[in-house]
């Protein structure tokens, strides 16, 4: 009886780490959720290293991918590579991190995350809020959109 207990224990437990999609799918939530914070930690490192197109490599390289900060819009990937270009080459890179993040998973390919920025320069620090939302692609897990105050 104690082994049946114990084996009822370990399901329910194993069940909480899981769940299923509305097309009747099994999820693994912690799995799929540690798939995007390893993507975060790429970008953040990319950033940090000076790379705007190694962190963009996780954006989704279309015209259907759409950013928002502030009063402005941007539809597609090369409006946002230009713009962090302009923004953020050589010096202006700064040194980014991640903080509060929760991350939400939709179904087996689609998550958004909620979280705060900050930028932090030799003399000045700028920091925010960001909405993003992942797909998941062939080439794997990719930000389709990006809302950022």
């Amino acid at each position: 009886m104690k082994k049946f207990v114990f084996l009822v224990i370990i399901l329910v437990l194993y069940g909480c780490q899981s769940a299923i999609d509305n097309s009747g799918i099994k999820l693994n939530i912690p799995g799929i959720q540690n798939q995007i914070q390893v993507v975060l930690e790429r970008q953040k490192t990319l950033w940090n290293e000076g790379s705007i197109e190694g962190f963009m490599e996780y954006y989704w390289n279309s015209g259907a991918f759409t950013f928002q900060s502030g009063n402005t819009r941007l539809q597609g990937w090369q409006e946002l590579f230009s713009r962090y270009q302009k923004s953020y080459s050589g010096k202006n890179m700064g040194t980014l991190d991640f903080t509060d993040l929760a991350i939400k998973v939709l179904s087996k390919s689609n998550v958004y995350v909620i979280g705060r920025w900050k930028l932090i320069h030799k003399q000045t620090s700028s920091e925010g809020l960001f909405t993003i939302i992942f797909q998941r692609m062939p080439e794997g897990w990719r930000i389709i959109h990006d809302h950022t105050s």
